[in-house]
């Protein structure tokens, strides 16, 4: 007999060899027939999978994530499958889940797969899933691995084959396909019941721009028709909300390929935009007692040797500028946190001057992979919002605290309100990847810990997340299509300080090592501007809009009155333009609601006569006539009503 541990803290006796699913059969049908997969002692497993061992187990549904996972999993397996059926002699790469649904990569040699293609595989998907065939786990040896793959003449499961030890490697099968493959898997296909695919894209085999350029279909699958049509709804909606469309249609922002892949250009608009972000936190930060500083772009390459950046990032950065110095390089900055140190150890600090709180909104620059850049949202060069917090050990929690403050002003100011605090903890297995000594991470992961406790904060934890020199608090936004985002991030670091030398002189006048908080409320200007443009469909607020008006003349005989009404506005701090054309009213109040300008200022003869101005309001309402106090009455109300709070 095993016990095993539920989640509640109860123990079931079970004969050794028992399955999860069994375990759920034992406590309900109902909860037996939503089962996809389980955790046993926190690794996921299929829940027809025996267990030997006393364990603790959490079952997964499609209400989780690890069973959606499992789920979109096993869908990229049917896939697959009817690749195999439709297209003999394909070769597979890999098919892992995403965030919304799965993807195989495949290599149909010379053929050039087709969208029009996709409804025909989605129609042997279903056919396949009805089958209601098993996912069998078998565990095989390296050498019968390498055999099987060599006679199919797949090269890319046996280039994966070459980094895996023997005892370790498990196979997939369900119906006529068999996979290399971790798992786990779905009890059975027949719970897939609704399948879309989405659409083809290229992709170079394991990220590597150097190698084959594979085919990497994409799809989505659900337990329900009626879940599938909803989210169909919902990609839809997403697609209107887009930030590179709307980016684009408002005049916020754009890329060229002469300046580069991955390197916005901020047009006057999303320039007004960003500097209006930037005020409202610095506002906030100097209120807080944080010092503003700047440092350089790029930074001697031993600076960042001696942060564990060169040794963690080299690879993902841009190569070492040359200077005619032999000896000398330089790195553009991938972290702004190394140069602060500097900042700090400038002169000598004493335990009164604690803390000390620098921040600079700093660009920083990632050599990503062209494949994964993506708009905003994935680019080679981007501006933090960057905070170093230097403290002693007896004021983390307060610092750590109110920081979590700011960061929660943040998400009201902007209307997110969905949102859990991601504990993000290395990974124990792999500790490698981390610097620092155990004790260090110890207490630094202990701090946030108990610090998001005491702060009543939902939380998750994720092992593997953290950055290399410490843990995370990062705070998981939803927008308001239910997408999720990494958005502000606090880090508790006691590496950095020690490995750039960094002291304060105590109050028992020993030198003593201060504890260093990363802050990033906005995460980064580039991310957190295209997750507002999609989670408000680029309809800003009044006060961050980026022209809250726009003055349309009926025609060319009332622009010096457009303008005087224009200096009457300005004056009193409402930004905006003349749309100076000479193109019909109509055309111009389409073109000014397309780019989501809150107020539309209509001037003619009657309004130069009467010295009013006509209001419409971006969606349509019609304002009528008003004199042009009255309007500066009007939108500064409404400006100071939903800014408020933030004073």
């Amino acid at each position: 007999m095993i016990n095993i541990t539920l989640p509640d803290g109860s123990i079931k006796q079970v004969e050794s060899g028992t399955s999860a699913m069994d375990i759920a059969m034992g406590i309900s049908e109902g909860l037996a027939r939503n089962v996809l997969s389980a955790s046993v002692n926190g690794e996921v497993w299929d829940a027809n999978r025996a267990i030997t061992t006393d364990s603790t187990l959490t079952l997964h549904t499609w209400n989780d994530k690890e069973g959606k996972s499992t789920f979109w999993h096993s869908s990229a397996h049917i896939m697959a499958e009817a690749l195999e059926a439709l297209y003999p002699g394909v070769k597979l790469g890999i098919g892992p889940a995403i965030d919304n649904g799965f993807y195989y990569d495949i290599d149909l040699g010379d053929r050039v797969l087709s969208s029009d293609e996709l409804p025909n595989i989605e129609k042997k998907m279903k056919e396949l899933a009805s089958q209601k065939m098993s996912f069998d786990r078998k565990e095989i040896s390296k050498k019968e691995a390498i055999a099987y793959f060599t006679e199919k003449g797949d090269e890319y499961k046996l280039e994966l084959l070459e980094g895996l030890e023997d005892g370790n490697i498990t196979f997939y099968t369900q119906g006529n396909f068999t996979d290399l493959c971790r798992g786990p898997h779905i009890p059975s296909s027949g719970k897939i019941k609704a399948i879309k695919l989405l659409n083809i894209a290229g992709a170079y085999w394991r990220g590597d721009e150097s190698r084959k350029q594979l085919t990497r279909i994409y799809g989505v699958s659900f337990p329900k028709q009626k879940e599938l049509t909803a989210h169909l709804e919902l990609l839809e909606e997403a697609k209107k909300r887009d930030h590179r469309k709307l980016g684009k249609e408002m005049e916020l922002f754009t890329f060229s390929k002469k300046v580069g892949q991955g390197l916005p250009l901020w047009l006057p608009k999303g320039t007004a935009l960003r500097e209006k972000l930037e005020n409202f936190l610095k506002k906030a930060q100097l209120k807080a007692g944080y010092l503003p500083v700047i440092t350089p772009h790029i930074g001697n390459k031993d600076l960042y040797v001696t942060s564990g950046h060169y040794e963690k990032y080299g690879e993902d950065s841009f190569q070492p500028i040359k200077t005619p110095n032999i000896d000398e390089e330089f790195l553009l900055k991938p972290m702004n946190c190394p140069h602060h140190c500097e900042i700090y150890n400038s002169s000598p600090k004493s335990y009164k001057d604690l803390p000390i709180r620098y921040a600079e909104f700093g660009t920083v620059y990632r050599y990503e992979q062209s494949g994964e850049l993506h708009g905003l949202t994935r680019v080679r060069c981007f501006t933090v919002d960057d905070a170093h917090i230097f403290c002693r050990p007896d004021q983390i929690v307060e610092e750590f605290t109110k920081v979590i403050n700011l960061v929660l002003h943040v998400f009201k100011t902007f209307d997110f309100k969905d949102y859990v605090a991601q504990i993000s903890l290395r990974d124990p297995n792999d500790k490698e990847k981390y610097i620092g000594s155990d004790e260090n991470w110890d207490k630094a992961e202990k701090a946030i810990i108990d610090t998001a406790k005491e702060q009543g904060l939902e939380t998750v934890v994720e092992y593997g997340e953290a950055a290399f020199y410490g843990p995370k608090l990062d705070f998981m936004v939803k927008d308001a299509l239910g997408r999720q985002w990494q958005l502000g991030t606090i880090q508790v670091d006691y590496n950095l300080p020690e490995r750039f030398e960094l002291e304060y002189t105590g109050a028992d006048n020993q030198k003593h090592r201060p504890v260093m908080i990363h802050r990033a409320p906005f995460g980064s200007m580039e991310r957190f501007v295209s997750v507002l443009i999609e989670h408000c469909g680029g309809n800003f607020p009044l006060w961050l809009a980026p022209e809250q008006i726009v003055i349309l003349p009926i025609s060319e005989k009332y622009h010096d009155y457009a303008n005087k009404v224009m200096q009457l506005l300005k004056n009193s701090d409402i930004c905006g333009r003349i749309d100076q054309r000479s193109e019909k009213t109509g055309r111009k109040i389409r073109d000014a609601e397309v780019s989501k300008t809150p107020y539309m200022i209509i001037v003619g003869e009657k309004e130069e006569s009467e010295g009013t101005v006509s209001v419409r309001k971006h969606g349509g309402d019609d304002l009528g006539s008003m004199k042009i106090d009255t309007l500066i009455d009007h939108i500064n109300k409404e400006i100071e009503e939903i800014t408020k709070f933030n004073n």
